[in-house]
């Protein structure tokens, strides 16, 4: 093991240690008055509940998927034995990352909300800090998790024909990655349904029907809708780009030792293999440095807030662009200048998807602007504004990512569209999507910080602070409002990225399983021996073009998957909302004293119709993204999964982020009119905002998002269970 490899669990165990640093300095603040401590409390409580709830299912779940690996390895011998537990551990992080990210989150919310007493800079750095917390855990235990493996493997796995003992090791550590995505999936789907249950029932009777502020005490699911903001936008942000992060490293590895397999090539292949993983180390260096450089004055604007984090996220961006061409030139991979420029392609793609997103969600542009300005004549001209603009939107995400994959492709093969060039010009597909995440660590803080400014204001509201204290705590909202939506989008932009990159190493993967398991190395490829056949050669052996019915079949079961997932989990955030509405007028007409302030109302209740509601609803879309890959496989072979990947990655992409971006854009046209425009709170104008923000309530926060984990989690379920659809596949 060279020592530059050293590199990155030293980085992850630094990420640890200042993620623990800026929890002690946040739970050092002071919590504030009395009332706001109890506020804080009840959501922690809340989010707690929720979570032991969440892990209860997802444990059964992950013995059942346990099982079945372990049958797959032990019993048919279609799977490497260490699977079954790479599985077990990439959950198992994931789940850990989530659990202390919003474990900081929670117990930061009521003492931002004291920060902004004294200033607005009080706030938004206690703030970020608290949300880096959510960042440095994510990428400190992946790498902690990814090096550990490399070691343990390196160390287990014999020596095979040249190549092959890297391409073994890197096939096992994907499934880490599948581990940490079907844990990401739950945590999405189930805190997205929890979270958007709790706001519509808050919204639609306490805002629109009983006339009280949003975060109103007054408001029995208000507690709710605070605990929801917890669980579904860090816990479940956390696990989406958890897995995020793991599959791009873990893909591009994989497409490494795939481009340079032979006995002349073993040094470079190794370099290759761990090149992604001393990029991503960098970055979590780089982005603590730029934690540190966020900051602002006090009555900043909406722009000069957005310029206070974009300047740290920003300058981690350029260092790492600086950082990884020194690391690619010691690694002295071929062509390391054109693979340096496929990072950088990544990383520029990263802040236009970021821009894009801003653009068309924050109220300081035109669209939302525009959409807050259709609310003066109704409804339906504000539902119409906002499906129209994030159609639109869809448009330039999806062009930057067209633009990203030609241009990472050509750097990495030398500006050649060559298809003898295929293999380096999927790693430097893979390898850009690891620029494009490199900077996760402040990348999530940025996104983590919205619910914490969130549930800061809440605490704010409930506890009666004052205009100039609201006032602090609603500029960081509206701000996170913004980085949530910029953060989503880079999501799912990451996952168009790091899903080709995973549908690269589907190939690569039905090689391995001719050579290893199948114990065919001398079966013929397409006239080539399999241990010599090379990715196009398995293409062209399972007939994988438009002309063969099967590809087509599993394209359309693909866009099939994306709107069936979609429609099942808005449906379940409607079923859920209503019994959070009911429960809300219930307890207006029961307990009279509520509208007094003589009565509290049963908080308890309603944070358990949401709890009972996620974990009921969440299931049926989880399982569709897991055993789709699987049953197609079985009928339709190696062309029908590869027809259904295509299928998901395109049509799942495009609705994700028109989902995302409409959501954001309809959310933050209405605290633009609450901010005096067009009427301000309780106009017309303001209840048919309202109105939007309930409908782009689960478009923002449960599918649009739970998509592009859909997406990864489809893609990876077939890679790890490609043998069935080698080995068993029907037609």
């Amino acid at each position: 093991m060279p020592s530059i490899f050293w590199l990155v669990p030293i980085s992850s165990l630094l990420a640890l240690g200042f993620a623990w640093y800026f929890f002690r300095n946040m739970m050092r603040a002071d919590e504030g008055t009395d009332m706001m401590k109890k506020i804080a409390q009840h959501v922690r409580r809340g989010a707690s509940a929720y979570l032991r709830q969440q892990y209860k299912v997802v444990i059964i779940v992950f013995l059942v998927i346990t099982v079945i690996f372990s049958f797959l390895a032990y019993g048919l011998g279609v799977q490497n034995h260490w699977v079954p537990f790479a599985f077990i551990t990439g959950g198992f992080f994931s789940g850990l990352a989530g659990f202390f990210g919003m474990k900081a989150a929670t117990y930061a919310s009521g003492r931002v909300a004291n920060a902004c007493r004294t200033s607005l800079d009080g706030g938004l750095r206690l703030a970020f800090r608290s949300g880096a917390v959510m960042g440095l855990v994510v990428v400190g235990l992946v790498l902690l998790d990814i090096s550990a493996w490399f070691i343990v493997l390196n160390i287990f796995i014999q020596e095979m024909e040249p190549g092959f003992k890297l391409m073994t090791i890197t096939a096992i550590m994907l499934t880490f990655g599948m581990g940490a995505s079907t844990q990401a999936l739950f945590a999405r789907v189930g805190g997205g349904i929890y979270t958007k249950a709790a706001d519509v029932g808050a919204d639609l009777v306490g805002k629109v029907e009983a006339g009280i502020p949003e975060d109103d005490p007054r408001n029995p699911a208000t507690i709710a809708d605070n605990v929801g903001d917890n669980v579904g936008d860090v816990a479940g942000m956390g696990a989406d780009l958890f897995e995020s992060f793991a599959a791009s490293i873990l893909a591009t590895a994989l497409l490494g030792a795939a481009a340079f397999m032979g006995p002349d090539l073993l040094h470079m292949q190794f370099n290759a293999v761990i090149a992604p993983m001393l990029i991503a180390a960098t970055g979590t260096l780089l982005s603590i440095l730029g934690v540190f450089l966020v900051r602002t004055r006090e009555g900043a604007t909406q722009k000069q807030l957005l310029r206070s984090l974009g300047f740290g996220v920003n300058m981690s961006a350029l260092l790492i662009v600086i950082a990884s061409f020194f690391i690619l030139y010691f690694l002295q991979l071929p062509n390391y200048i054109g693979i340096w420029g496929s990072i950088v392609v990544g990383l520029l793609a990263g802040i236009g998807i970021g821009q894009s997103t801003e653009y068309f969600t924050a109220s300081a542009y035109k669209p939302t602007r525009k959409i807050a300005e259709s609310a003066q004549t109704g409804n339906a001209t504000l539902i119409i504004s906002g499906v129209g603009t994030g159609l639109i939107s869809a448009a330039v995400p999806l062009f930057i990512i067209v633009i990203a994959i030609t241009l990472a492709f050509l750097f990495a093969t030398g500006f050649t569209f060559d298809l003898g060039s295929l293999n380096i010009g999927l790693y430097g597909i893979g390898i850009s999507a690891v620029g494009l995440l490199s900077t996760l660590g402040i990348t999530l803080a940025t996104d983590a910080y919205g619910p914490i400014a969130d549930n800061a204001g809440g605490n704010a509201e409930m506890c009666s602070l004052g205009e100039e204290v609201r006032a602090r705590t609603d500029a960081l909202d509206a701000l996170g409002n913004t980085t949530a939506a910029t953060g989503k989008g880079f999501a799912i932009g990451s996952a168009a990225l790091t899903a080709l990159a995973l549908l690269a190493s589907y190939f690569e993967e039905v090689r391995m399983m001719f050579v290893k398991f199948l114990d065919m190395p001398d079966a013929l490829i397409n006239n080539i021996p399999a241990i010599e056949a090379e990715f196009m050669d398995f293409v062209h052996h399972y007939e994988v073009n438009l002309m063969n019915p099967k590809v087509i079949v599993g394209i359309l079961l693909g866009v099939m998957a994306v709107f069936l997932f979609s429609g099942l989990t808005m449906n379940a955030v409607g079923r859920a909302a209503q019994k959070m509405v009911d429960e809300v007028r219930r307890q207006f007409a029961t307990m009279p004293g509520i509208m007094e302030g003589k009565t509290e109302p049963d908080y308890a209740r309603c944070v358990h119709i949401s709890t009972k509601g996620a974990q009921r609803e969440m299931l049926l879309p989880s399982l569709i993204a897991l055993m789709m890959p699987v049953l197609v496989g079985l009928v339709f072979g190696v062309p029908g999964v590869s027809g259904l990947l295509l299928g998901t990655i395109s049509s799942g992409f495009a609705l994700a982020i028109f989902m995302a971006n409409a959501g954001g854009a309809w959310d933050n046209a209405k605290k633009y009119i609450e901010e005096g425009h067009y009427g301000g709170k309780g106009s017309e104008s303001h209840k048919a905002a309202v109105t939007g923000d309930t409908v782009g309530d689960p478009f923002k926060d449960t599918s649009g998002p739970s998509l592009n984990i859909l997406i990864k989690l489809m893609v990876m379920a077939s890679v790890v269970t490609v043998g069935v659809a080698v080995a068993y596949s029907i037609l």
